[in-house]
């Protein structure tokens, strides 16, 4: 009996190696390529009510890129896809600031779907091991994480068999969404996601929520309990970001509607914060909270938004150099696209030690017009993000500028990154440690129709640089982008 067991338990690990073989390809592409994607068609002129080139896709997953001053190399993930543009494959390269140059990027897995909602996050823990977390889209398709074979090193990865804990048992964890990825040295790894709920909205059994969540692994294998943050109404969308040993997350929610998707109506804007790994949680003001948070009024609520009939999009969270939260985020009075839902307001609410002081910055005209926000250590100010009108006008993404405020978000100055673009460019991500060399990462793509998606960076300066295509040598030189005038 003995024997049989040990039998059956080494066929049950063979199969696992032999799925995890055939899941990981390790394979040397030819060029960067970023994929298409579009949702919820609107049969109208603007087509869809987002899509576009979205390898950098969406604002709730991070982090794509990571700096690591040992190597002096911006290491950076995206959602790429093959020559057809048919599937999504995960793809891992870096920029290395002492050459200037690409290595050609490593396609790590295909993940059997054209969905971008199932694009890739990384991070890189004290070791240098790069790590690759292959999100899913709801609970119809497989996660995974990936570990780099060696330190700094993207030529191999390994698939982990990560598990989480459910009621004192040790599971599995294959499935995970819109995941938010920090790392502590003396701690370890603490993400932030979301899972889909169901049979827990009054009179709409099937209906998901989606509940926001946190988990927290010393190796980045063995993570514990799944504690969820909030569970108002349909749930939740977060933007999070890490100042020294303090994790916030920057929230809205989506109300209850029948026979529709609340998320289409999301309001309100909060923001908790942990100081101590995730073991307590409180507001800014430092109030307790009580997990999780599961009325729309609430200690934690920055401002509503949802009483004047306003959408909330979430950007980005940052933070001022005495650790203050400062988030970045857009408003819109409905979530179709076009001008008549306009404008989509750019605002930044700051903490100022007692009150939020939320002020505007720029108008767009998309609510999925997402940018990343920086303040320097001399506390100036940065925003890169689409918010000039591009050659899909009303679509996602536009012509990428850089905002600049030297008085916290009081007055802004313009800078154009791009002009006179054959696709609109969107969602411009900012790199953890961010070197002033690779500044920020996107994708262009057409607003309305299929398209190739090319994929860009830009240095602190506002110089933007386009990843090559096709490349015939190991290494490659990005091309600057020259700034069309009009």
């Amino acid at each position: 009996m003995k024997r049989l067991m040990f039998l059956l338990f080494f066929a049950v690990c063979w199969c696992g190696i032999v799925q995890a073989q055939k899941l990981t390809l390790n394979q040397k592409d030819e060029g960067y390529r970023g994929i298409w994607y579009s949702n919820q068609p609107s049969n109208d002129e603007y087509v869809y009510k987002y899509s576009g080139g979205l390898g950098t896709y969406p604002a709730n997953h991070y982090p794509f890129s990571v700096y690591v001053k040992a190597v002096d190399k911006t290491f950076f993930c995206y959602g790429g896809t093959d020559k057809a543009g048919k599937t999504l494959l995960h793809m891992v390269s870096y920029f290395d600031h002492r050459t200037g140059m690409v290595p050609k990027p490593t396609i790590l897995l295909d993940k059997k779907t054209d969905n971008a909602h199932d694009n890739p996050v990384m991070n890189i823990d004290k070791e240098g091991f790069i790590w690759l977390f292959s999100t899913a889209h709801g609970t119809n398709s497989p996660a995974y994480v990936h570990k780099s074979l060696k330190p700094y090193d993207i030529s191999v990865f390994t698939q982990v068999q990560a598990t989480k804990t459910v009621n004192r048992e040790i599971v599995a964890m294959d499935n995970f969404s819109y995941l938010q990825s920090w790392y502590q040295p003396e701690n370890g790894f603490i993400n932030l996601f979301t899972h889909y709920d169901r049979k827990v909205i009054p009179g709409q059994p099937t209906k998901p929520r989606r509940t926001i969540s946190y988990m927290t692994s010393a190796d980045g294998i063995k993570y514990g309990e799944w504690i969820d943050l909030a569970t108002i109404e349909e749930g939740h969308y977060q933007t999070s970001g890490q100042y020294q040993h303090k994790l916030a997350t920057s929230f809205n929610f989506h109300p209850v509607k029948l026979n529709e998707n609340g998320l289409n109506y999301r309001s309100n804007l909060y923001y908790i914060q942990s100081e101590d790994f995730g073991k307590s949680w409180t507001n800014v003001q430092g109030k307790t909270l009580q997990l999780p948070l599961s009325t729309i009024d609430n200690p934690a609520l920055v401002k509503d938004y949802y009483s004047m009939g306003l959408n909330v999009y979430i950007n980005d969270l940052a933070f001022d150099k005495k650790g203050h939260p400062i988030i970045l985020y857009l408003t819109g009075k409905g979530y179709e696209a076009g001008p008549k839902n306009g404008p989509r307001t750019w605002h930044t609410a700051r903490f100022t030690g007692t009150e939020w002081e939320i002020l505007p910055v720029t108008d767009s005209d998309n609510n999925y017009d997402m940018g990343s926000l920086y303040v320097d250590d001399k506390g100036v100010w940065r925003i890169i993000g689409p918010t000039a009108q591009g050659p899909q006008a009303y679509n996602t993404g536009g012509e990428m500028v850089l905002w600049t405020s030297n008085n916290q978000g009081k007055s802004w100055k313009a800078k154009a990154l791009t002009q006179n673009s054959l696709y609109n460019h969107s969602y411009a991500r900012k790199p953890v440690n961010v070197k002033d060399g690779f500044y920020a990462f996107w994708a262009d793509g057409h607003g309305r129709k299929k398209s190739a998606s090319h994929l860009y960076f830009a240095d602190k300066k506002g110089n933007v640089y386009l990843l090559p295509e096709e490349m015939k040598a190991d290494f490659a030189k990005p091309k600057k982008v020259k700034l069309q005038k009009k």
